[in-house]
């Protein structure tokens, strides 16, 4: 059995003192397993969470992160049906994925769409799943609709400004970086941006006409969330999402109350895990628009796994556009 480079995490910590680059035995698959070479796998702030202990998901130590890895069936276990050795594939795990292998269950992969490189799929299906279950399970949008997505440079606002527009809705694009908001007007045409770093409201009343906007997508919180309750329209839909502001903002029931909109708390795993057979066709549904290119995956930049505090830092410092991804083939 040889040796593979993985990212350990053996102790916890807010500055991932923790977390080392080590050598580790390559993986034998089980029965029902399949050990993939990993080409690629997308920097996700679960990971970073899990890193220092404030993630749900807590994994016994010492463990390897990455929840989405992309890359070549290496070996199949016994009973593995359905995948041979060199197929593209695009893996989803708790935990495994910055190393250059990776075994998981063959119910756990699925083939790589021929459009996608390895990079695009890592970073791919938590993100587009998060925009799916949030505009259509969630929000049932409608063509003709207006959406304002904050945080749109991120992952997830990326991939729901991305599939908002497939959806038939009008978009406004909503980031607290001019820089960042000019590269999207240029590679994703929303209808609209809006610099949010000094207020927004009056800006979302002019360009809705002011009715305001239809449906929310919120992953930052905090002051966010607070002006957003101001610019929704009556029977609108604000999706909380997650609070990258680091505040989780409160509001007084009064409020939805008199203008006529609904909370909606947003988690696409655990829609799948109340709603399997959803789950199912939420997966489905999203790698099909990945299949027909109707959607378009950004990847910011690429790391090769031994520069894995660079990736990180990326992230944590909002600096992408997008994925960030590591690249433990490199």
């Amino acid at each position: 059995m040889g040796l593979m480079r993985a990212l350990v995490v053996s102790a916890l910590s807010n500055d991932f003192a923790g977390c080392a680059l080590t050598e580790l035995p390559i993986p034998e698959p089980g029965l029902g397993q399949v050990r993939v070479r990993v080409h690629a796998a997308a920097i996700n702030f679960p990971d970073l969470l899990q890193t220092r202990g404030e993630y749900q998901y807590k994994p016994t130590l010492p463990f390897v992160p990455g929840i989405e890895t992309a890359g070549e069936v290496d070996a199949l276990g016994p009973g593995v049906q359905g995948f041979a050795v060199g197929d593209a594939v695009v893996g989803h795990a708790r935990v495994g994925g910055y190393a250059e292998f990776i075994v998981l269950s063959a119910g756990d992969l699925r083939r790589k769409p021929a459009r996608l490189s390895f990079s695009e799929a890592a970073g791919y299906g938590v993100a587009y799943l998060t925009a799916y279950v949030a505009l259509v399970r969630r929000a049932r949008l409608e063509p003709g609709e207006w959406v304002l997505v904050h945080g749109a440079a991120g992952g997830t606002g990326l991939a729901c400004l991305d599939l908002a527009r497939h959806l038939g809705a009008r978009v406004i694009a909503a980031s607290p970086s001019e820089a960042k908001l000019q590269i999207i007007a240029r590679d994703y045409a929303p209808d609209a941006t809006v610099n949010t770093a000094s207020g927004f409201l009056e800006r979302v009343r002019a360009i809705t006409g002011g009715r305001g906007a239809d449906v929310i997508f919120d992953p930052v919180g905090g002051d966010v969330f607070d002006e957003s309750t101001r610019c929704i329209a009556f029977d609108g839909r604000l999706l909380v999402v997650g609070f990258t502001s680091g505040r989780i903002p409160t509001i007084p029931v009064n409020i939805p109350l008199i203008k006529g909109f609904s909370v909606m708390g947003l988690r696409a795993g655990e829609y799948a895990r109340r709603f399997p057979e959803r789950g199912v066709e939420n997966q489905s549904a999203i790698w099909a628009l990945a299949e027909a290119g109707h959607v378009r995956p950004r990847v910011d930049q690429e790391f090769p796994l031994a520069e894995w505090r660079d990736g990180f830092a990326r992230l944590i410092e909002r600096k992408t556009i997008g994925k960030t991804i590591l690249r433990p083939d490199l």
